[in-house]
């Protein structure tokens, strides 16, 4: 990767998520730590981003807005297979399971075991063709009004899907994890569609990458204590740590 790309996406990470530690971006950009610390000393003096100890903070407001679709599918795209991996370790035989849209929902839809046999149940478009050819399994798709970039499905129609079917683990994506915030995501039409699949499901993870932690997306899930677990890439520190381990949820490291 080049430098000049390198410096765009840590613009990027560092305005979307206001603050963003360097072993984040060692990890996501799979470079060394000594690299991040030059780039972020050369964004430093271009005035995009400040230096604070262990990382690098915007110099703009806090804004959440959820980067495009292309950038989230090459940040971290390793870190996402591993969410992927462990999620879908999860899933039996015999299972009903819900799948929701984005990048790392994605992964755990091309990890599932070979010759699984279950029905998945999906608001996404790009979830369901993963999973069209898939002998075993029964593909089921909410309909509803389509998002571009994602694909996902949204609206009353999709809603009252998911009203009528009770899964046995549903997969969630996420905006941010916040230990006061709980759950939160970007787009306000597809809230109802998780909020009706988390009163459905016999258990409900949050797909979360490390980034997104202690993140407030621009809108409110769920608390904390209405998920069975999150899934997650690196293991939360801090107040979300002690937040989780309050709120007695299980926390599952790819």
């Amino acid at each position: 990767m080049l430098a000049a790309e390198r410096h765009a996406l840590i613009a990027e990470m560092v305005r979307s998520a206001h603050i963003v530690s360097t072993d984040t971006l060692v990890r996501q950009l799979a470079v060394s730590g000594e690299t991040i610390r030059r780039d972020l000393v050369a964004l430093e003096e271009r005035g995009v981003l400040t230096r604070v100890h262990g990382g690098a903070a915007s110099t703009e407001p806090q804004i959440s807005q959820e980067p495009p679709v292309e950038q989230r599918q090459r940040l971290g795209a390793e870190n996402k297979n591993r969410i992927g991996r462990a999620a879908a370790s999860l899933v039996r035989d015999g299972q009903i399971i819900m799948i929701d849209v984005g990048t790392t929902a994605t992964a755990v839809a091309r990890a599932l075991p070979p010759g699984l046999s279950a029905t998945v149940l999906t608001n996404s478009l790009v979830v369901a063709s993963e999973l069209a050819d898939r002998p075993g399994l029964d593909v089921l798709v909410s309909g509803g009004r389509v998002r571009a970039g994602d694909l996902a499905l949204s609206n009353a129609t999709a809603a009252g899907f998911f009203a009528e079917t009770y899964p046995d683990l549903a997969f969630l994506g996420s905006g941010g994890l916040h230990p006061e915030a709980g759950l939160t995501d970007y787009h306000l039409e597809e809230i109802a569609v998780r909020r009706t699949v988390l009163a459905n499901a016999h258990r409900s993870y949050a797909l979360v990458s490390s980034e997104k932690f202690d993140r407030i997306a621009g809108h409110h899930v769920c608390p904390l204590d209405q998920l069975t677990g999150v899934v997650v890439d690196t293991e939360p520190a801090g107040s979300l740590r002690d937040a989780l381990a309050d709120a007695a949820v299980e926390v599952i490291i790819a």
